[in-house]
């Protein structure tokens, strides 16, 4: 198994649509097992296959129930509101209060090309719509109001400068 680096802000590929699987294989085990290991690394709860540069609508997870991969997923209901502090690990360090659906439902399949239905509340249906807007090209930072947005935008340009923290105007780490 293998630790792949995880993409960040900026990279175009986080912002482009996943194609769908076709091909459930051995190479297709093995690049969930590579992102179980990645994301564990990071560590994290979910990792969307864009995140480490492959354009395919898989994503694995482990919320603390045991590992799991899901392809093609379709969110497919949902309902009532939550909001709780989250973050990505493509946008590290940084987390806001966002708002989503309460609970879930997603189809898709296993690695194995047979259906999966899951129902996800609180943090497991966080992390499936957190990932099933990976794979839509879409970031966290999509769900932030206008204010946030903005904060969220100057802290990544220091980040990029090599400013420690939003408000640091010491010198540049090197």
């Amino acid at each position: 198994m293998a630790v792949y680096p995880i993409r960040t802000f900026g990279d175009p590929v986080l912002r482009l649509p996943c194609v769908e699987v076709t091909e459930f294989d051995a190479t297709l085990r093995k690049l969930a097992d590579d992102m179980l290991e990645t994301m564990y690394d990071a560590p994290g709860v979910g990792l969307a296959a864009n995140q480490i540069g492959v354009q395919k609508r898989l994503f694995v997870y482990d919320v603390g129930e045991g590992p799991g991969a899901i392809v093609n997923p379709v969110l497919t209901q949902h309902r009532g509101e939550w909001e709780y502090t989250e973050g990505c690990l493509s946008v590290p360090d940084l987390h806001w209060p966002i708002v989503r659906f309460a609970s879930v439902h997603v189809d898709g399949f296993d690695l194995d090309g047979n259906p999966v239905s899951i129902d996800g509340d609180e943090l497991m249906g966080r992390m499936l719509q957190h990932e099933v807007d990976h794979l839509d090209g879409r970031l966290l930072l999509s769900h932030l109001d206008r204010r946030q947005h903005k904060e969220a935008m100057r802290a990544l340009r220091r980040r990029a400068m090599g400013l420690t923290e939003a408000g640091d105007d010491r010198e540049p780490v090197r």
